[in-house]
C-alpha cells in the first residue's frame, strides 16, 4: 500500500514591539538574565495584565496580509500547564475566539508550481521563559526575560504533502512577516519557530491518519529534514503492520533523527477557560480599514510588479522579492543604472554568492546599492569590461573603495582604441600559425582561443567587441 503525507504547521512568530504583551517591560533579545522582568510578567499575586495595543495591530496586519477574516470580538484564555519557565503555571493565549480565521497564502515550488495553503487561524499569546542547562552539572537555570514576549501563532490547514511544500510555506510566512515589519523572523534567536504535525494515509483516501508533532523546529533545513525522517518512520511502522502513536517528538539534528518526548496533549488537557483579568477584545470596522490602508506592498504583489515593470523572469523576480531589504536594494540599483536584467544578474550572482558564502544577509552587504550601480555604469559606458568588473567587485569587497577609485588606481580602464588592439591581434595571429591554419580549415571554435590570447596580452582590458570584430576581419 502506498501512503501520502499530510502536513500542517503551527508557526510562532515573536512580534518586535517595544514592550511586552501585557506589561511595560522591554521586549528585547538578550540582556542579563532576569533583568527584563516585572511583577506582571513574573506572575506575582495581585497583578493585572494590560493588553498592548500595538500587538493587536501587528496581529491584524498579518491577518489582512494572509486574507484572514478578523473577528470583531475575540477573547483571551488561560492555557494551563506546568513548566519551570512558565511562572504563572498558565499561558495567556486565545482559544475558542481567536483574532483571525480562514486565510490563505500561495507558495511557489522549485518547478514553478503554485499551490494555495489554507490558514486555519491566527491568535495572540505570550511567550514562556527560557531554560539554560548547565553542561557540567545536572542543573538548569531559568531566564524569565522572554516571558511575556508577544507572539502570534499562525496555524495552517493540513494542506501540505511534502517537506518541500512545508519549507516553501514557512519561507513565504517569514517573508510576509518581515515585509510587514512586525517580526524580524530570526530563527537563530527563536523569534520564528515552528511545530509540525504530520500523518500518513493511503493514497486516494480522505481520512486523516494518526499524527505526530515535531516540536520547536527553528530552521528551514531542520523542518524539511525532520519531516522527511518522520514520513519514513511512520511509513515503516505502517508497512510492518504497526500503529502510529499520537505523540510529540523532538528533532535531534546531530543524529538526524527524531525521538519521543511525550504523549500528544489534546485541547482538554490544557483546561482552557476565559481569562478573568482580560475583557473581550472588540475591533470595529474603521480600525480594520485603517490597518488595511497601512499595509505595504507584499511579496507576491511585488514579484508580479518586478515581472511586469522590469521584464524579469519569474525566477529572478521571486529571488529578488524574497526579502524586503533585497528588493529595496535591487530597486535602488535599477534607479541609478536603468538596466534591470544586468542588475538582477549581478545581485543574484556575485552579490548573493558572496553573502551566502559568508552567512550574511543583504543588510550586511559590504557593497552598497550605490556602489554596485556605479560599477555597472562603468560597464555600461565601456569604461571597463565585464571581466574587469568582476576584479573591481572583489577589490570593492576587500577594500571598501569606490569602483572609480579602484579603476583609476589600478589602471583598469578598458582599451577601446582599435589601432592599439589591432597591433595586439596581429601579434597573436603571427604567434599562432598552426591555430590559424586550423581555423581557416573550418575549426571555428578556435576563435575563443584567439580572443583569450588577446585578452591575456592586454590583461583583460581590451574591448571584447572590438577584439572579435578585428579577429574576424584578419582571419578572413
Amino acid at each position: 500500500m502506498q501512503y501520502e503525507p499530510v502536513i500542517g504547521l503551527e508557526v510562532h512568530a515573536q512580534l518586535n514591539t517595544r514592550t511586552k504583551i501585557f506589561c511595560s517591560c522591554a521586549n528585547a533579545f538578550g540582556g542579563e538574565p532576569n533583568t527584563h522582568v516585572c511583577p506582571v510578567c513574573l506572575g506575582m499575586p495581585g497583578v493585572l495584565p494590560v493588553l498592548n495595543k500595538t500587538v493587536v495591530e501587528y496581529a491584524m496586519r498579518m491577518a489582512l496580509a494572509t486574507d484572514c477574516t478578523i473577528t470583531r470580538e475575540s477573547r483571551f484564555a488561560r492555557k494551563n500547564y506546568f513548566y519551570p519557565d512558565l511562572p504563572k503555571n498558565y499561558q495567556i493565549s486565545q482559544y475558542e475566539l481567536p483574532i483571525a480565521e480562514h486565510g490563505q497564502v500561495t507558495i511557489t515550488l522549485d518547478d514553478g508550481t503554485a499551490k494555495r495553503i489554507g490558514i486555519t487561524r491566527i491568535h495572540m499569546e505570550e511567550d514562556a521563559g527560557k531554560l539554560i542547562h548547565d553542561a557540567g552539572r545536572p542543573v538548569s537555570r531559568v531566564d524569565y526575560n522572554r516571558t511575556g514576549t508577544p507572539l502570534i501563532e499562525i496555524v495552517s490547514e493540513p494542506d501540505m504533502r511534502s517537506p518541500e511544500e512545508a519549507g516553501a510555506y514557512l519561507r513565504q510566512i517569514r517573508s510576509i512577516l518581515r515585509y510587514l515589519g512586525i517580526s524580524d523572523g530570526n530563527m537563530e534567536e527563536g523569534s520564528f519557530r515552528c511545530d509540525a504535525n504530520v500523518s500518513l494515509r493511503p493514497i486516494g483516501t480522505e481520512t486523516l491518519g494518526t499524527r505526530a508533532e515535531l516540536k520547536n523546529l527553528n530552521s528551514f533545513k531542520y523542518v524539511e529534514s525532520a519531516l522527511a525522517y518522520e514520513i519514513r518512520r511512520q511509513e515503516s511502522v505502517l508497512i510492518d503492520g504497526g500503529t502510529v502513536i499520537q505523540e510529540t517528538r523532538l528533532w535531534d539534528s546531530a543524529q538526524n533523527r527524531s525521538f519521543s518526548m511525550r504523549g500528544k496533549e489534546e485541547a482538554h488537557d490544557y483546561r482552557y477557560f476565559p481569562d478573568p483579568d482580560l475583557t473581550p477584545l472588540i475591533i470595529d470596522g474603521s480600525w480594520i480599514e485603517t490597518i488595511r490602508q497601512s499595509l505595504p506592498e507584499l511579496p507576491d504583489a511585488r514579484k508580479e510588479r518586478f515581472i511586469n515593470e522590469y521584464a524579469l523572469p519569474p525566477y529572478d523576480a521571486g529571488v529578488l522579492t524574497s526579502a524586503r531589504e533585497l528588493a529595496d536594494y535591487f530597486e535602488e540599483c535599477v534607479r541609478l543604472v536603468n538596466n534591470p536584467k544586468l542588475v538582477s544578474n549581478w545581485v543574484m550572482g556575485s552579490l548573493l554568492g558572496l553573502l551566502n558564502s559568508n552567512g550574511k544577509t543583504i543588510e550586511a552587504s559590504p557593497v552598497s546599492a550605490a556602489q554596485l550601480a556605479e560599477l555597472l555604469t562603468l560597464m555600461e559606458t565601456s569604461v571597463i569590461s565585464g571581466k574587469i568588473a568582476k576584479t573591481v567587485f572583489d577589490e570593492m569587497v576587500a577594500s571598501g573603495k569606490a569602483p572609480k577609485v579602484i579603476v583609476a588606481e589600478k589602471g583598469l580602464v578598458q582599451v577601446t582604441d582599435s589601432s592599439e588592439i589591432s597591433a595586439v591581434v596581429d601579434r597573436v595571429i603571427a604567434a599562432s600559425p598552426n591555430e590559424v591554419e586550423k581555423f581557416k580549415a573550418g575549426n571555428i571554435k578556435l576563435m575563443g582561443f584567439f580572443v583569450g590570447q588577446v585578452m591575456k596580452e592586454t590583461k583583460g582590458k581590451a574591448n571584447p567587441g572590438v577584439v572579435n570584430q578585428l579577429l574576424k576581419e584578419k582571419l578572413g
